[in-house]
C-alpha cells in the first residue's frame, strides 16, 4: 500500500500580510484590498491596524472558487 507521508501529516497554518496572502493566491494587493471592501475575499483576521490572513482559509476560499467553465455559478 502506498500512502502519501505528506497527507497524514497535519500542515501548519501561517499568517500572512496583504501583500503576500495575495501573491500565494495569484491575484494583487490592490485587488484584495478591494475585496476586502466588498466582502469578496477571502476570511480575514484585523490585528490592530493590521490586516492577516490564514492560509488555511486563503486555500478554503480558493477551493470555493473553482469553476468547470466560465458559465459556472459555482458553489453560491
Amino acid at each position: 500500500m502506498n500512502t502519501n507521508v505528506e497527507q497524514l501529516i497535519p500542515r501548519e497554518s501561517t499568517r500572512l500580510r496583504v501583500g503576500n496572502a495575495a501573491s500565494y493566491c495569484g491575484l494583487s494587493k490592490s485587488t484584495f484590498d478591494k475585496y476586502r471592501l466588498t466582502g469578496e475575499g477571502p476570511i480575514f483576521i484585523k490585528l490592530g491596524r493590521s490586516v492577516v490572513y490564514d492560509t488555511f482559509d486563503l486555500d478554503e476560499w480558493l477551493k470555493e472558487n473553482k469553476r468547470k467553465s466560465t458559465s459556472d455559478g459555482g458553489l453560491k
